[in-house]
């Protein structure tokens, strides 16, 4: 539940006045900190609170922009965080939470409902920190998934026999590095949208995850969509608006 929708359902339910709502709609849309605009609405335009990017971010600023957005909403998400900024971070607020293999750096205290379900594959054990960039990403913003991992073409028999799940899921994330040519079979098993995300695992010849780039936009199987090389965070964001809309057309059809 977003937190506009919160503030109103309380509304609703006689928790709070309509001045305390009011308090909450009128606040500034951004939190203006000089080196940074926390854009504190983003959640009410597009249904996703804003993600930190952390690589790259000066000391300094990172702490004060998790402070800041913790303090505000009560939970932060960054990605492509270092073990030195998380114990940096850490120090300042005690009950953030990391992982290593992912390299997401979250303080989550008001865990959402995961509903639906999508599916994150991924082609050899060298792809899961895309792989989990991607599931932690959709589980964060409310989706519940279902990991299938090490399941590449060189041993398809491994991917076949989760067929079944991949069938089940409102959108499949398909990853993979070499030749990335899993996100063309798991398209031709499903009738769901697939997003494919090429990672840079591979010798020389795939070019840092060209290669898999390339043969996941040229597939030949219908429904696939590519994002950009090792954007596991991009493709968890989108096949969470699929499993959103999934969900909520399922709920209606209930109601009628």
């Amino acid at each position: 539940m977003s937190k506009a929708r919160e503030v109103l359902e309380r509304l609703k339910n006689g928790e709070i006045t309509v001045e305390e709502a009011e308090l909450y709609f009128r606040s500034e849309p951004y939190k203006e900190m000089g080196f940074a605009k926390l854009d504190m609405h983003r959640e009410i335009r597009s249904g996703f609170p804003e993600v930190i990017y952390c690589a790259g971010k000066p000391d300094e600023y990172l702490v004060s922009i998790y402070e800041k957005m913790t303090e505000t909403n009560g939970c932060a998400f960054g990605t492509r965080a270092s073990k030195e900024q998380f114990e940096l971070v850490k120090e300042h607020i005690p009950d953030i939470e990391y992982d290593p293999v992912s390299k997401i750096l979250k303080v989550e205290r008001n865990q959402k409902e995961r509903k639906g379900m999508i599916a994150v594959c991924c082609a050899g054990t060298a792809d899961l920190p895309v792989a989990e960039e991607a599931a932690q990403t959709a589980e964060y913003f409310g989706t519940r998934v279902e990991r299938i991992f090490d399941v590449g073409v060189s041993g398809i028999h491994r991917l076949l026999s989760k067929v079944e799940i991949l069938q089940q899921a409102n959108c499949v994330v398909a990853i993979a590095g070499m030749e990335g040519a899993l996100a063309s079979v798991v398209g031709g098993l499903v009738s769901n949208p697939v997003i494919a995300v090429p990672t840079s695992v591979g010798y020389g010849a795939s070019f840092g995850g060209l290669s898999a780039l390339l043969t996941m936009i040229n597939s030949c199987a219908n429904g696939v969509a590519v994002v950009n090389i090792d954007n596991g965070y991009g493709a968890g964001y989108m096949a969470t608006q699929i499993n959103r809309l999934a969900t909520e057309h399922t709920a209606a059809g209930k109601e009628e």
